[in-house]
């Protein structure tokens, strides 16, 4: 058995499926194809030193990790490494070995705080404290059953609240990105964030291969998106990427509105199973995608460790 770690080359076709494919299996709840992971790696922020890395024993891929600067935050000398082993390639040394890699490259880009999730599973857990890793604040992923579950009735929206798609933008995205920086400053993160570069924008993710502007619904009051909810395909399911509403409009229950609108159009359009994923701390959207029909599936620990 020989194990070796490298960079992902994104111009060969074989290492976006192996790679894509690996996350799959790994973790089913979140959505990826080979575009998406040849997009993310060639759009990403140049600051952002973004690495796709895989493990391959005897030419197979079994093993990825995704390794950033945060060069978003105000504080310096933060990373990410999220590392995901096949499940029947493990206890070889991947996961180890995708680690130590992804420490040695952010360590000399001057990261000394490394985050990492990592699946609430007991081998997994074991691994990252046995790494020096400790648990901070987690997530769940959630299923939604589109084929065989019931989705709340649809409602038309209120006076002055017109549901359109984002596709209605496409020749003037510079709205939504608005009322995406100002939903994302919000949510819940171990790292801040200072969201303020359209171009970036533009490229990472209005330009996104899994973003389907068709069923992302957006809710306008007065000619402004005030309210949305994100969709990604990846051509079988569908994930809500982000669901949120500008301050200015909260309290109105129209991000709910606007989710419900999607799940709606997804059905139709033929999706069987939508994924979504909220903080375990964040009750109120926890109770709202349990209101939709969503189920915990899946539990997710963010871990933090010091590194260099």
């Amino acid at each position: 058995m020989t194990m070796i770690v490298r960079d992902l080359r994104p111009d060969v076709r074989a290492d976006a499926e192996g790679f894509s494919q690996t996350r799959r299996l790994a973790l089913p709840y979140m959505l990826s194809t080979p575009e998406s992971v040849v997009h993310t790696l060639t759009h990403a922020h140049p600051d952002a030193h973004f690495g796709q890395l895989v493990a391959e024993e005897d030419g197979e891929i079994v093993g990825t990790a995704q390794i950033s600067v945060a060069h978003g935050s105000p504080e310096p000398g933060q990373g990410s490494a999220n590392i995901y082993v096949r499940p029947d390639r493990r206890h070889r040394g991947a996961g180890s070995l995708l680690l130590r890699t992804a420490e040695e490259r952010l360590a000399g880009l001057g990261v000394r705080k490394l985050f990492a999730w990592v699946l609430e599973e007991p081998e997994n857990l074991a691994f990252a404290e046995r790494h020096g890793f400790r648990a901070s604040r987690s997530a769940y992923f959630m299923r939604l059953d589109l084929a065989a579950g019931t989705l709340p009735p649809r409602e038309a929206p209120p006076a002055g609240v017109e549901l359109r798609t984002a596709a209605d933008f496409a020749d003037d995205p510079r709205p939504m990105f608005d009322l995406d920086a100002e939903t994302a400053s919000d949510e819940p993160s171990d790292i801040d964030t200072e969201f303020t570069d359209y171009e970036a924008w533009l490229e990472e993710n209005w330009k996104h291969p899994l973003l389907d502007r068709e069923l992302t619904t957006v809710a306008v009051v007065d000619g402004r998106p005030a309210a949305f909810s994100v969709a990604h395909t990846d051509g079988s399911r569908y994930g809500t990427a982000m669901t949120g509403t500008a301050r200015a409009f909260r309290g109105r229950g129209l991000a709910k509105l606007a989710k419900n609108d999607s799940l709606h159009r997804a059905r139709a359009a033929g999706y069987t199973e939508a994924f979504t994923g909220n903080d375990t701390g964040n009750e109120p959207m926890i109770a709202i995608n349990k209101w939709f029909g969503y189920e915990i599936c899946a539990k997710e620990v963010r871990h933090v460790r010091e590194i260099g």
